[in-house]
């Protein structure tokens, strides 16, 4: 874990350096939210709005190498940046853009991983909206974590304003259900 962390000082000195809005996501916000798991790359949201992302692709790519050829094609495509910090540490940039990763960046803050690295992550909220949204088995495993050890804290208004228009734009009318579903079981178990 401390090659992640260091990883991830590395990419948020080149984000402060430029004065960029940025927050990490993932495994490291995991880390301090939820039951840390393993995880082997670092995952930053980084607000680059719409049509200015080359400019923040072309910086990135100037001090981390690329992991895939055509990075900057592929980044422009998917909105996914694939990098590798100098120790071999994956760094997957998702150039930010909507409301919710806006809001996401906005409420994000600064949270100290030993040894001493002060690293900005999302909020234990954006999280869940992050991790329902992808849906994936392991994303549900992590929310449920999240949602035991943050018992009591969560701000679940905000989740839903959050999370439902994000289904409805995926076309998946199941995630909130879902979501509520593991909020009624597990947010007791963590009291």
């Amino acid at each position: 874990m401390i090659e992640i962390i260091r990883a991830a000082v590395e990419l948020q000195s080149v984000c402060e350096a430029q004065r960029w809005r940025y927050c990490f996501i993932g495994g490291l916000a995991l880390l301090r939210w939820g039951e840390p798991r393993e995880t082997v790359d670092v995952d930053l949201t980084l607000l680059t709005g719409f049509g200015a992302e080359e400019r923040f692709v072309e910086i990135l790519l100037s001090r981390f190498d690329a992991r895939i050829e055509n990075a900057v094609q592929f980044a422009l495509t998917r909105r996914v940046l694939l990098l590798r910090a100098k120790s071999g540490v994956g760094l997957d940039i998702a150039l930010g853009g909507l409301p919710f990763e806006e809001s996401a960046v906005a409420r994000s803050s600064v949270f100290a991983f030993p040894p001493d690295a002060r690293i900005r992550t999302c909020s234990a909220e954006d999280l869940i909206v992050m991790k329902a949204f992808a849906a994936r088995a392991k994303d549900w495993l992590d929310v449920e974590g999240i949602i035991i050890r943050q018992a009591g804290t969560l701000d679940w208004r905000y989740i839903w304003s959050q999370l439902k228009p994000l289904a409805e734009l995926k076309g998946a009318p199941e995630i909130p259900v879902e979501l509520e579903r593991r909020r009624v079981e597990f947010e007791n178990q963590g009291s």
